[in-house]
């Protein structure tokens, strides 16, 4: 028994697999995110200018400029030595505020869907509170009130992100707790925290795991806009918000070198999305 449901298990994932290997987009966007992760780590090994190192006299020079493929940003400091560690703090800013609210709002969410009832009303009544603010308004109050830093940017988006989580996380818990084999499992014996490792979390974990990284374009918006407006980031980091911040008054001078901070927000953001849609495409076994 346990032999066939371990080979069922290996057939399903081999299927997803195949299905990931023929969907051009989401490969493409995998080996952009890749190019985008390992460029970021290994910034202190490339080569690169020092992102921090100032030039009064190179002060926005164009594209292509010599020893500056990129150009300089509004205080002299190259644009791509800063593009490249900014990924670095971006990317941190995207995966670890969605990371940390996937292990409270998926905790959260599988004990009210799993046990249902009272701790159920408990646990969603208290995530709809969260819902009655916008995500963006919610994310710009709590750092507004706890003050400008990565620390707090950090904290004010795992908390943005816990309710979704939670509530995607309730709903496809309570599916899977009306399936037969649960049933079976419990009339067997087996006791809960048996159930749900076994039979539950399998069930769920892939779903969640998929949303989740759909969250992380959003969490790398909401933190760039957050740096933009003063509440993330502080200078002289380099994070890309923070970049087109300070290069909001150079877009009347070199609105192409203003624009690149964005660029690289919109790639890693739509490539997390598009992503995203693939391995949900590739796990449905609908399709």
């Amino acid at each position: 028994m346990q032999a066939t449901k371990v080979s069922a298990s290996r057939g399903y994932w081999r299927s997803v697999g195949r299905r990931l290997w023929r969907d051009p987009v989401t490969l493409v966007c995998a080996a952009v995110l890749i190019l985008i992760v390992v460029a970021a780590l290994a910034a202190p090994w490339l080569g690169l200018a020092d992102p921090y190192k100032t030039s009064m006299i190179r002060r926005l020079h164009p594209i292509g400029s010599p020893n500056n493929l990129l150009g300089t940003d509004e205080l002299g400091r190259d644009m791509l030595a800063r593009l490249v560690y900014g990924g670095r703090l971006s990317l941190f800013m995207g995966v670890t505020p969605v990371a940390g609210a996937l292990l409270i709002g998926g905790f959260l969410g599988i004990t009210a869907g799993f046990l249902g009832g009272r701790v159920n009303m408990a646990i969603m009544r208290t995530m709809d509170v969260f819902y009655a603010f916008p995500s963006v308004l919610l994310a710009i109050s709590l750092s507004g009130a706890m003050g400008a830093g990565a620390e707090n940017t950090l904290l004010a988006l795992s908390l943005v992100f816990i309710p979704p989580i939670c509530r995607v996380s309730e709903s496809i818990t309570t599916q899977v707790r009306g399936f037969d084999f649960v049933d079976a499992a419990r009339a067997s014996g087996a006791g809960t925290l048996a159930i749900v490792r076994v039979h539950v979390l399998g069930n769920v974990l892939g779903p969640i795991l998929v949303y989740a990284t759909s969250l992380i374009s959003v969490a790398i918006i909401l933190a760039a806009g957050l740096s933009f407006l003063g509440l993330g980031v502080k200078p002289p980091e380099p994070e890309w918000g923070l970049m087109l911040n300070t290069l909001r008054q150079a877009i009347y001078v070199n609105p192409v070198l203003a624009a690149l901070p964005g660029v690289m927000i919109f790639i890693t953001s739509i490539c997390f999305n598009l992503m995203s849609d693939g391995l949900r495409a590739a796990m449905d076994v609908k399709a």
